[in-house]
């Protein structure tokens, strides 16, 4: 039998104080057994008999073979809405919501990391709303105000791919972990994504920066850099790469590298002994001088059992409890993978890292 999904037990290292203003990952999170708020009291309004219908513009930066299996879902059960989906990675969608502050044109936003998203609402740009549902989502997936201004669904966290044929040919040993990756024998077989524009990249410098502190971290960065053929602007094209054997190592994401050896490439996913950066993909409600019952309605759903289940097929951690098993090729505890991550300091201090990140590292990225 595979495990199952997310003890209660393991709940703590979802650091439930990144939900909580102001506190840091060393603090004691709430779990469910020791008394989260209760939702009941920010519960959705009970749906009128007539059929919600019109049209909203989504905002999202999930993967779009993810986005061609959970949105026919919608579709289906709410065939008079029309569903406008904007993607893109997470910095371009990001500083796409940002740049629209004062003109905002997406109605939602779904599956954003968690880190924008506080940046959003600090900048005033979240209208609050307790989606139906909300009481089944974890306390450490949610924002702790009620009723709360962002929702969670899952988590992603970083995870090498390795074109296992390429390592064979290049007689080269497999990496394991952060450290191996400078070595001098993985020069120019790098591909890393840009933290600017990719929230996978940004993931795992913040993730550099916490377990190595700062002034460690940059040097470790430097040194990576050594060995970085070149920056991508998207989380999982390193692993495309990789898998194509355009590169032999791709730091990219789980549910890219676990995909990919899945359709039978030539991928090994590795997740670095040290630990994964982690983010939470999460979903809101965008302040307009208009708010759409049908915008409200996606949020209903994008939390339903149904839509649970198809995220817990791409990740094994999930906001609300499934019975769908750990996906295949995961460690058997990935929750113990996490870094112990806090997100208000990977949030407060994006601006200024990725500006720093430009300035050391920018002359290997992709043409945009």
């Amino acid at each position: 039998m595979k495990p199952s999904r997310l003890p209660k037990w393991a709940t703590w290292l979802l650091v439930g104080a990144f939900l909580v203003t102001g506190c840091t990952a060393t603090q004691a999170p709430q779990t469910p057994e020791t008394g989260a708020p209760a939702a009941q009291e920010t519960a959705a309004p009970a749906a009128t008999e007539e059929p919600v219908s019109g049209e909203i513009t989504v905002y999202t930066a999930l993967e779009d073979d993810q986005i061609a299996v959970y949105l026919p879902l919608f579709e289906a059960k709410y065939p008079n809405i029309k569903v406008n989906i904007v993607r893109d990675s997470t910095g371009i969608i990001t500083a796409k919501l940002l740049a629209e502050k004062d003109n905002p044109q997406a109605d939602v936003v779904w599956g954003l990391a968690a880190s924008s998203l506080l940046i959003a609402d600090q900048m005033g740009m979240l209208e609050p709303y307790a989606p139906a549902g909300l009481e089944r989502i974890r306390p450490s997936f949610r924002d702790e105000k009620n009723p709360p201004h962002w929702v969670g669904i899952d988590a992603w966290f970083s995870a090498f791919c390795v074109n296992t044929v390429e390592l064979q040919a290049k007689n080269l040993p497999m990496p394991t972990s952060w450290a191996d990756l400078i070595k001098p024998e993985y020069k120019g077989l790098i591909v890393m994504p840009n933290p600017n524009s990719s929230g996978t990249g940004y993931l795992s410098v913040s993730a550099i920066l916490q377990l190595k502190g700062e002034e460690e971290g940059w040097k470790y960065l430097d040194a990576l850099h050594e060995n970085i053929a070149v920056y991508t602007h998207s989380g999982s094209k390193p692993c495309k790469m990789a898998g194509a054997g355009e590169t032999v190592i791709g730091i990219s994401f789980d549910y890219r590298a676990i995909k990919q050896k899945a359709e039978g490439q030539p991928i090994e996913p590795v997740f670095p002994k040290e630990g994964s950066g982690w983010e939470i993909e999460a979903n809101a409600l965008i302040k307009k001088p208009e708010i759409k019952p049908a915008a409200r309605l996606f949020l209903d759903w994008a939390i339903s059992p149904e839509a649970m289940e198809k995220y817990a097929a791409s990740y094994p951690i999930t906001a609300a409890e499934t019975s769908v098993p750990i996906p295949e090729g995961y460690p058997a505890d990935p929750v113990a993978q996490l870094i112990k991550n806090d997100f208000n300091w990977a949030a407060a201090n994006r601006e200024r890292i990725l500006n720093e990140w430009l300035k050391r590292y920018d002359a290997k990225s992709e043409p945009k």
